[in-house]
């Protein structure tokens, strides 16, 4: 069982390894080759359900007008995949990491390694994982990246030897690492906002590491950078752009049943500290009435205690996907009709549910949602999410009143 690979890449969540396992899908059709034997799984957690759900929060994933027999996946014909070995860096919230054990299995049923790795939870768990990882990352001509801006991918790369650098989608937060790289910018989120003291004292120390990462993501002699995504970015000169269509998922998983009735999609952006909680809550309160949804499919970083606030609010079935929405969705049974807030899922799931007759459409965050305590860029960034989305209808913010379409144009 090998434990090393040509082509590395490091996934912090379960969208990370879908748009890793896309990318590879991609990749082997432009080499254009089919058909590999299955490779190993190492120190992968086998497959598991997702956490126990809280009476009243959490509901499966299928629509009520769900078919039992309705085909859920139809696998392709497997790729001719170079030599990939996945690293699981997982979370700690359980939530992801459900997510994460399903989307490990579906890597491992496409034929890839996948290695788990845990490099959290304090202690020394993070230099254990950095020793662990050392002659695998030494050794890598390729490293595939989910998340740029994550402390502990940037630390790795510091013993990075390899040619070619690519970068998955982690969202939207592609559209602010892209911009960042083309600007010299060093590499912070768009929502993170000052800690204080300690936290620019950590700042400082840690600069050092950050800057490399920043030149490590620029191209050089003897070395290619790829971003591969499906948001609407420009690459900077010298870097690579390729577009992810979601091709893998389309397919291996539906085509969908379309269901009456609109579906809601939820957002971290109250755990994050940009939008107020109360103003949220009437919000997607308005929006079900307006749409008649009867589903709130969270994300996976909402709290327990805001979707129970949301149910009772509401009397929206509130669901936790054990996979990532692009996949539940091509699964399906869906709504018609998809609504969203500002978020990836209005430029990925046009890709994914191609074809299907699904409307997808966004709603706009009104100005007097966001906190105190929401970075100065959070709301040109919320709208730079939702002018850019392609294939999607837009609503207006919702405010004292109800979203009613915005005009054309």
């Amino acid at each position: 069982m090998t434990s090393h690979a040509n082509t590395l890449a490091f996934v912090e969540s379960p969208v990370q390894l879908l748009n890793v396992l896309e990318w590879a899908y991609a990749h082997a059709a432009r080499a254009g080759g089919a058909g590999p034997a299955a490779g190993p799984v190492l120190d992968c957690v086998p497959s598991q359900p997702a956490p126990g759900r809280r009476p009243g929060v959490e509901a499966p994933a299928p629509h009520p007008d769900a078919d039992p027999d309705h085909p859920a996946v139809h696998r392709p014909a497997r790729a001719d995949y170079e030599d990939l070995l996945i690293v699981v860096l997982p979370p700690v919230d359980p939530m992801s990491r459900g997510q994460l054990r399903r989307m490990a299995a579906l890597a491992r049923d496409e034929g890839h390694q996948v290695r788990w790795q845990e490099a959290r939870g304090g202690g020394a768990a993070p230099l254990k994982a950095l020793a662990a990882l050392t002659g695998t990352v030494r050794r890598a001509r390729r490293i595939v990246v989910g998340d740029p801006f994550s402390r502990y991918v940037q630390l790795l790369l510091s013993m990075v030897r390899a040619e070619e650098l690519v970068v998955v989608d982690d969202g939207t937060a592609t559209m602010e690492f892209v911009s960042q790289l083309a600007r010299g910018e060093r590499l912070v989120r768009w929502h993170r906002v000052g800690a204080g003291l300690a936290g620019r004292t950590r700042e400082l120390a840690y600069a050092p590491v950050s800057g490399a990462a920043r030149r490590r993501f620029a191209p050089a002699p003897g070395r290619q950078v790829e971003v591969f995504s499906s948001m609407p970015v420009t690459a900077p000169e010298g870097v690579r752009l390729q577009v992810n269509e979601f091709a893998w998922t389309r397919a291996a998983f539906g085509p969908p049943r379309i269901a009456r009735g609109t579906d809601l999609v939820g957002t971290s952006l109250v755990e994050t500290g940009v939008v107020d909680e109360d103003r949220y809550l009437a919000g997607v309160g308005d929006l079900a009435r307006t749409h008649g949804a009867a589903r709130y499919f969270a994300h996976r970083r909402e709290t327990g205690a805001k979707l129970r606030a949301l149910a009772e609010a509401t009397g929206l079935e509130i669901v936790r996907p054990d996979l990532p929405l692009e996949l539940i969705a091509r699964r399906g049974p869906v709504g018609r009709t998809i609504v969203s807030f500002p978020s990836t899922v209005v430029h990925t799931l046009p890709y994914a549910l191609a074809g299907t007759g699904v409307t997808v459409a966004v709603v706009d965050i009104d100005p007097d949602w966001l906190t105190g305590k929401a970075s100065p860029r959070a709301r040109g960034f919320l709208e730079g999410v939702t002018d850019t989305a392609r294939d999607v209808h837009r609503l207006r913010a919702v405010s004292a009143g109800v979203p009613t379409p915005a005009p054309a144009g």
